[in-house]
C-alpha cells in the first residue's frame, strides 16, 4: 500500500503542463498581486513633469530629473516628461525599471558640464569608501566621477564610477565602496566624467525624444565599455527612440550584456568613438532607421552579439561604417546606406582565429557608396571568418576605380557567398589577400 501511494504521487508530479495555446484567453485582465505578465490597458498612467518652470518638479540639472525618476519608480513605474530647456549635468541620470524618460525632442537638451581631473592625494584600499583628491576645487558633493588606476600586476587600468556624497576639505565619501585598490603608485586619478543617462540591472525602460550633448571638447574621454551619452549594463527590454546623442568624448549609445534592445529613429553623431555600441553578450538587438554620422565607427558589434537586426540606417562619414567581430554570429544587416566611410564600409575583424570570428552573418540589399581610400574596400572580410552571405547589395564607386575593390577576403576566410549584387566603378569586384 505504501509503495502504491508513492507511485501515484510521482505520476502526478510529472504530468505535462497545459500548453499556452490550450488555455482560455485572458479576456478581462485585472491587476493582480505578483502578476507582471498581464495588465489591464489603463487609460491614464502615472506621469510627472520636470522643467524650468510650470512643472511638477522645477529645476535645471540632473538632480530634478533624478527626483522624477525615483518618484515614479517608487510607485511601480511611469513616465518622466522633461520639458524644453538645457539641463546641465554634474552626474548621470540613473534610470530604474519600468520608467519611461521622455523629452520634447530637440528642445530638451541634457548637456554635460566640463570635466575636472586630478590625482589622488592618498592611497585608498579596496575596502575603503572614500578618496582624497589633490586638487578638489572643481569637485562638489553630488558629482559623478570615474576613478582609474593600474593595479599591481595588471596590464590594464581598473575603472569604476561613483558619486561623491560627502566631504571634508579634499576628502570625499563615495556612494559605494571601491572594491579595488586605488594607489598613487598606480597613477590613481579621479575625473568627473560619466554617462549622461545610465542604468544597471534594470528592465522595461524607454528613453525617447531627447537630445544628449557630451560637450566633447571640454571633457576627458570615457571608454565606451563604461560610458556614452547613454550607457546601459545588464539590462533587458529597452526601447530608445528619437534620441540624438552627439559630441561625446566616447560613445554615443552603448549597451553591455543587454538583451532585446531597440534603437530606432535616433541620431548618433560627432562622437569620438562608436555611434552605436551593442556590447558584449547582447542578444537580439534591433537597430532601425537611425542616422550615424561622423563617429569613429557607426555600428560596432562587440563580443558575442547574436541574432541582431541592423536595418534601414543611414551610416555616413564614419571611419568605419559597421564593424563585426568576436563571435558576433547570425546577424542580419539589411537595407542600410553606408556612405563615405574613410577606411571601410563593413569590416569583419580578424580576431584570434577562426573560433573567435563573426560567422553566419547576412548582408542583404545594402547600398555601399564611396567607402575606403585609394586601396580600400567597401567590405573587408578578415581572419578566419566563415559563412558570410552578401546578396542583392549595390556597390557604387564614383571617385574613380584606383585600386579599390568591392569585397576583399582574407586568405583564411571561407564560404563567402555573393549573389545578385550590383557593382559599379571599382577596379576589382573581389580580391583575396590582406589579413
Amino acid at each position: 500500500m505504501i509503495r502504491h501511494a508513492v507511485t501515484c504521487i510521482v505520476l502526478i508530479l510529472f504530468v505535462a503542463p497545459l500548453a499556452a495555446n490550450d488555455r482560455p484567453p485572458v479576456t478581462q485582465p485585472r491587476a493582480t498581486s505578483g502578476d507582471s505578465a498581464i495588465e489591464p490597458n489603463w487609460k491614464e498612467k502615472l506621469a510627472i513633469t520636470v522643467g524650468m518652470k510650470d512643472a511638477d518638479i522645477v529645476g535645471a540639472g540632473d538632480k530634478v530629473i533624478q527626483a522624477g525618476v525615483d518618484y515614479v519608480a517608487r510607485l511601480g513605474g511611469g513616465t518622466v516628461k522633461i520639458l524644453p530647456g538645457v539641463y546641465r549635468l554634474r552626474n548621470s541620470v540613473f534610470l530604474q525599471s519600468k520608467v519611461r524618460l521622455v523629452g520634447s525632442g530637440a528642445d530638451t537638451i541634457l548637456f554635460k558640464e566640463p570635466s575636472a581631473s586630478t590625482k589622488l592625494a592618498a592611497d585608498s584600499d579596496w575596502y575603503d569608501q572614500e578618496i582624497t583628491l589633490e586638487n578638489a576645487d572643481r569637485f562638489q558633493v553630488g558629482d559623478g566621477v570615474t576613478l582609474r588606476a593600474r593595479g599591481d600586476g595588471k596590464s590594464y587600468d581598473t575603472v569604476i564610477k561613483r558619486t561623491l556624497v560627502a566631504r571634508t576639505g579634499n576628502r570625499f565619501k563615495l556612494d559605494r565602496p571601491l572594491r579595488d585598490n586605488f594607489w598613487r603608485r598606480g597613477n590613481a586619478i579621479a575625473v568627473s566624467v560619466f554617462p549622461l543617462v545610465t542604468g544597471e540591472y534594470i528592465t522595461d525602460i524607454a528613453i525617447e525624444n531627447l537630445t544628449l550633448d557630451g560637450n566633447r571638447t571640454k571633457n576627458d574621454n570615457l571608454d565606451g565599455n563604461y560610458g556614452g551619452c547613454i550607457f546601459l549594463q545588464d539590462c533587458s527590454r529597452v526601447a530608445i527612440r528619437g534620441v540624438t546623442a552627439r559630441n561625446n568624448n566616447g560613445d554615443g549609445i552603448s549597451w553591455q550584456i543587454c538583451h532585446d534592445v531597440l534603437v530606432e529613429n535616433c541620431t548618433s553623431e560627432n562622437n569620438a568613438q562608436l555611434g552605436l555600441h551593442p556590447g558584449s553578450g547582447s542578444q537580439r538587438p534591433i537597430i532601425r532607421n537611425n542616422t550615424l554620422k561622423n563617429n569613429d565607427i557607426g555600428i560596432f558589434f562587440c563580443w558575442g552579439v547574436k541574432y541582431g537586426l541592423a536595418e534601414k540606417n543611414t551610416i555616413l562619414g564614419n571611419r568605419v561604417g559597421i564593424s563585426v567581430g568576436h563571435r558576433d554570429t547570425d546577424n542580419l544587416i539589411t537595407l542600410n546606406r553606408i556612405h563615405a566611410s574613410k577606411d571601410v564600409g563593413i569590416l569583419f575583424r580578424p580576431e584570434r582565429g577562426k573560433d573567435f570570428c563573426g560567422h553566419r552573418n547576412r548582408l542583404v540589399k545594402n547600398q555601399l557608396v564611396d567607402n575606403g581610400g585609394m586601396n580600400g574596400a567597401a567590405i573587408d572580410i578578415q581572419g578566419g571568418t566563415e559563412a558570410i552571405t552578401i546578396t542583392e547589395n549595390e556597390f557604387t564607386e564614383s571617385r574613380g576605380p584606383a585600386q579599390r575593390v568591392a569585397v576583399r577576403m582574407g586568405p583564411q576566410t571561407r564560404d563567402i557567398t555573393m549573389q545578385g549584387n550590383s557593382i559599379k566603378g571599382f577596379a576589382k569586384e573581389t580580391e583575396t589577400g590582406g589579413k
